[in-house]
């Protein structure tokens, strides 16, 4: 696996795992408005904590595609084989 395609993988990784860690945690704001405050949605959660998941979802790729970038060099993951 080149550098391109490494890199390619890591980023596809990384943004299936923060959208399934994004939900988790959430809290919504459900105090009830006794005015409409512009630019304020009442389903937006309180805090987001969206450092906290960046940081958890770098962690988890970093995790799985060392495991898949050892099994590709390893040659036990390999695509080609499988499609011949």
């Amino acid at each position: 696996m080149g550098i391109t395609g490494s890199i390619i993988v890591y980023v596809m990784i990384w943004w299936i795992i923060f959208f399934s860690v994004l939900p988790i945690g959430i809290q919504s704001n459900k105090e009830v408005f006794k005015e409409k405050i512009e630019g304020m949605d009442p389903g937006a959660p309180k805090n987001p904590n969206i450092a906290k998941k960046f940081f958890i979802t770098t962690l988890i790729t970093t995790v799985i595609f060392s495991v898949i970038y050892y099994l590709a060099k390893a040659e036990l993951l390999n695509l080609r084989e499988f499609l011949q």
